[in-house]
C-alpha cells in the first residue's frame, strides 16, 4: 500500500495559517436574538456616510453589551474571570450585527439592528480567544482605537463653529470618522477569518488599510488569509508591511516564517520564528511554526522540543499535539504518535491531519483495516490527500 508521507509535512506548514483563529461551529444548537436601536443627531460637520458610521458604532456597542450581560449571567463565561468590557471586546470579533432598518432625513440617522448568536458557541470562542494573548491584544487595541476616535469626534463636534470655516479641522473630523469605520471593518475581518471566509477577509482588511494604513494587525490578518489561499508572496508582503509599522510585532515574524517555510526557504523561516520567540516567548503559535519547519528539515527531535513548548504554553493547542504526533511517527515511535494524534482529535474532532497521521501509522503497523478507516475519516473531513489516495485504490469514503 502506497503512503502519502510527503504531503504530511506540507500540511503541518499549512495548518498554522488558519489555526491563528478558533473556528465557530455554524450548526447552531440554540440561538438567541438581541435587538437594539439608535438615533444619531447629525452635526453640521456630518454627512450621511459619517452619520451612518457613528450610528452603527453606537448600536453595535449596545448590542454587544446586551449580549455580554446575557453571557455573563447565563453561560460558563461567568467562570472566566473577565470584566464586562473584556467580554464585549472579545465578542466583537466573533458575532456580527445585522441591520434591520435604517433611515436618514438629513438631520438624524436611525438604525435598528440585531445580533443572532449561539451562546454556547460564542462562549467556546471566547474561551479560545482569552487564552491567546495576541488575539486578545489585537481586539483590545481595536476597541481602544474606536473609543479614542469616538472621543475625538465628540470633541470636534463641540467646536462646530470653528470646523465650518476651518478645512484643517474638517480633515481631522473626517480622519476620526475614518478610524471609527476602519475599526468596524477590522472586527468584520476577524469574524470572516474565524469563519474561514477568506475572500471576504481580504476585502474587509483592504478596507481597513484604505481607511487607516497604519494598523499593523490588518496586514497580519490579511497575510494569513492570503497564505491560506496559497498566495505566499502576497502574504509575505503583508507581513513585511506589518513589521515596517511595528518592528516588535511577534506574530508578523511568526506567520512570515511559516510562509517562507511553505516556499521551502527554510533558513529564513527558522530565523523569523526565532525572532518571534525572542520578542514574545509566550506566543505558542511561534513554537508550533518552528516545529513544523523542523519537521520539514527532518529535525524531528528539535521539532518535538518546539511542539512541547507550544503545548506547555497552551495545553489545548490541538495542532501542536497533531504536529508532535507526526514527529513521533517520523521517529518510529508509533505508540506516542497515536497517543498524541488521539489527544489532538479529542481537542478538535475535525482534525483531518491527525486522522491521516493515524492512517499512516496503522499502515506501517500492518493494520490496513484501521488505516483505511482513518483515511476515510480524514477524507470525509475534506483532507484532499486522503481523498486522492483512497480514490487511487478504488475505495469510497
Amino acid at each position: 500500500m502506497t503512503t502519502l508521507n510527503k504531503y504530511h509535512t506540507g500540511a503541518l506548514l499549512s495548518i498554522a495559517l488558519l489555526f491563528f483563529f478558533p473556528v465557530l461551529d455554524s450548526a447552531f444548537a440554540e440561538t438567541k436574538v438581541f435587538v437594539e436601536e439608535y438615533t444619531y443627531q447629525a452635526s453640521e460637520a456630518d454627512s450621511k456616510l459619517s452619520s451612518r458610521v457613528i450610528a452603527l458604532e453606537h448600536v453595535k456597542r449596545l448590542l454587544l453589551e446586551k449580549l455580554g450581560t446575557y453571557l455573563e449571567s447565563e453561560t460558563e463565561v461567568k467562570h472566566f474571570l473577565l470584566t464586562k468590557d473584556q467580554i464585549v471586546t472579545l465578542t466583537a470579533g466573533i458575532v456580527t450585527a445585522e441591520i434591520i432598518d435604517e433611515k436618514w432625513d438629513g438631520k438624524t440617522y436611525y438604525l435598528r439592528a440585531k445580533i443572532t448568536a449561539d451562546p454556547k458557541g460564542v462562549t467556546h470562542s471566547i474561551d479560545k480567544l482569552r487564552q491567546d494573548r495576541q488575539k486578545t491584544k489585537e481586539l483590545e487595541e481595536t476597541r481602544k482605537r474606536a473609543i479614542e476616535a469616538s472621543r475625538e469626534i465628540e470633541k470636534l463636534k463641540t467646536e462646530i463653529g470653528i470646523i465650518k470655516n476651518d478645512k484643517e479641522r474638517q480633515e481631522e473630523y473626517r480622519k476620526a470618522v475614518d478610524k471609527l469605520d476602519a475599526n468596524a471593518w477590522f472586527e468584520k475581518g476577524v469574524q470572516f477569518l474565524i469563519l474561514e471566509n477568506l475572500e471576504e477577509t481580504i476585502n474587509a482588511f483592504n478596507k481597513v488599510i484604505e481607511l487607516d494604513p497604519r494598523i499593523a494587525g490588518a496586514y497580519v490578518f490579511r497575510g494569513i488569509a492570503y497564505g491560506s489561499l496559497g498566495n505566499m508572496q502576497r502574504a509575505i508582503k503583508d507581513y513585511d508591511n506589518a513589521i515596517n509599522i511595528d518592528p516588535k510585532l511577534a506574530p508578523a515574524y511568526s506567520m512570515r516564517g511559516i510562509s517562507y517555510g511553505r516556499l521551502g526557504i527554510y533558513r529564513q523561516a527558522v530565523k523569523d520564528c526565532d525572532i518571534a520567540i525572542e520578542l514574545d516567548p509566550k506566543l505558542a503559535i511561534s513554537y508550533y511554526n518552528r516545529g513544523a519547519i523542523n519537521v520539514a528539515l527532518d529535525k524531528y527531535q528539535r521539532a518535538l522540543m518546539d511542539f512541547n513548548m507550544a503545548i506547555e504554553i497552551d495545553p489545548k493547542f490541538a495542532a501542536a499535539y497533531s504536529g508532535r504526533g507526526a514527529a513521533y511517527r517520523f521517529l518510529g515511535d508509533y505508540q506516542q504518535a497515536l497517543r498524541n494524534s488521539d489527544i489532538a482529535i479529542g481537542l478538535d474532532p475535525k482534525d483531518q491531519l491527525s486522522y491521516y497521521n493515524k492512517g499512516l501509522i496503522y499502515e506501517k503497523l500492518g493494520n490496513f483495516q484501521l488505516a483505511i478507516e482513518n483515511y476515510k475519516i480524514a477524507a470525509r473531513l475534506g483532507y484532499k490527500h486522503a481523498q486522492d489516495y483512497l480514490r487511487s485504490v478504488g475505495i469510497r469514503w
